[in-house]
């Protein structure tokens, strides 16, 4: 066992011989081939303290709260322990907190999971006077940032150049996050990735609650927490295929390089292929390893995002658990027949995606309701979310305890 530490150690620490392989690497890690079986989701929520302010907690406070479930990067000498049933616990840059499930083999499963783990963490933080608020945006208060860590200091730094969007993304925003695997051969990957893309905009605006932002631009958008990725970085395009995805993360600019000081820094504007190519020798002073790319590609956001399995990023925080299912290269076919275009196309100057106008609100729920069948089969989520998500503006599936 030992050895095969030293040796997977060994890899990482290599340093990557060109951009052929440099994509190679980015393809594997990327897309996990496999029949597609397993749903997993990640739940945030704001928090605040419970004495009517609904000002921030510490960060102290917050770690007391979570004692040996409070993660290294806010107690590095915690034992990170997940909650009873499986999910592990993280702390957000502003004081967010999130719950991670395991991977389950059905919608329910995740949904009875995550619902009894957020019945202990709720109760958990209500021991330090910590409430956890079921808003997607924070419509009150500035962001603020209590991490003070390399990699949120580094992002901070980056996105500020661009716009007020960086700091209201990491620490004022929350949202559900539904990962589903990417797909058993290349050709079932290609149409799922092309279904969660052409469902993207219905998706948003079925889920959409997040009208208002403190700090955000002037725009009418009913999910603020959504145009906050969107406008993130406008430089980064669309990726309109899977095979295109590893090109597009080597071009991507570097958020920063892990080194052994308190603050970790890039060039501005630098790609990591500028990196790989040896442009930035003279700043940087060494050239890229196979975990200097795993790393950049956790910089990453797209709103489908491949971690192996697919990611998907579109859905405002509930307050009540939503998850996803999985089977059905059929359905996903038949999921994109009609849909045109998606995210790709919220270019600027673009009407707001989102519940923002009658007409938009309307195809959001023509699209729910007629691919909801498919979407079920095809890997997003289960059909009587999206249907009541398309009745009512809103796509949850209810937590039996209700929770939130």
């Amino acid at each position: 066992m030992a050895m095969a530490v030293d040796a997977s150690a060994s890899r990482a620490r290599k340093e990557l011989g060109s951009r052929a392989a440099a994509e190679d690497h980015v393809r594997s890690r990327a897309f996990r081939l496999g029949i597609p079986r397993l749903i997993g989701v990640e739940l945030e929520w704001l928090t605040a303290r419970a004495d009517g302010t609904e000002s921030r907690p510490e960060l102290t406070t917050l770690v007391e709260a979570l004692g040996p479930h409070a993660p290294r990067t806010v107690a590095p000498s915690s034992s990170a322990r997940p909650l009873p049933s499986g999910s592990a616990v993280s702390v957000e840059p502003g004081g967010q907190v999130e719950l991670s499930s395991v991977p389950c083999t059905s919608a329910r499963q995740v949904c009875d999971r995550l619902t009894a783990d957020l019945r202990m963490l709720r109760a958990l933080l209500a021991r330090r006077s910590v409430i956890m608020l079921d808003r997607a945006a924070d419509e009150v208060r500035p962001p603020h940032r209590l991490l003070r860590t390399p990699r949120y200091g580094a992002m901070e730094l980056r996105y500020d150049r661009i716009g007020p969007m960086g700091r209201l993304m990491m620490n004022s925003t929350a949202s559900v996050q539904v990962s589903v695997d990417a797909g058993r051969d290349e050709a079932e990957i290609v149409q799922r990735w092309e279904l969660l893309h052409a469902i993207g905009p219905a998706m948003i605006a079925a889920f959409a609650c997040s009208p208002r932002l403190r700090g955000a631009p002037e725009g009418d958008w009913a999910s603020q927490r959504m145009r906050t990725w969107l406008e993130l970085d406008p430089a980064l395009g669309h990726v309109d295929h899977p095979a295109d995805y590893p090109a597009w993360v080597l071009d991507a600019p570097l958020t920063c390089v892990r080194s052994e000081l308190p603050e970790w820094y890039a060039p501005p504007g630098a790609t990591f292929a500028a990196w790989l190519a040896g442009e930035l020798d003279a700043d940087i002073r060494r050239r890229p390893t196979v975990d200097d790319l795993d790393y950049h590609m956790t910089t990453l956001f797209p709103p489908v995002r491949p971690c192996g399995h697919l990611e998907v990023r579109y859905l405002d925080a509930q307050g009540r658990v939503v998850a996803g299912t999985r089977r059905g290269p059929r359905g996903v076919a038949v999921g994109t027949r009609g849909l045109r275009g998606g995210v790709r196309d919220r270019r600027p100057g673009a009407r707001p995606v989102g519940r923002g106008g009658p007409r938009r609100s309307r195809i959001a729920r023509i699209a729910c309701c007629r691919s909801g069948s498919a979407l079920s089969r095809g890997g997003v989520l289960p059909r009587h979310a999206v249907h009541r998500g398309a009745r009512r503006g809103r796509g949850t599936v209810p937590a039996r305890t209700g929770a939130g």
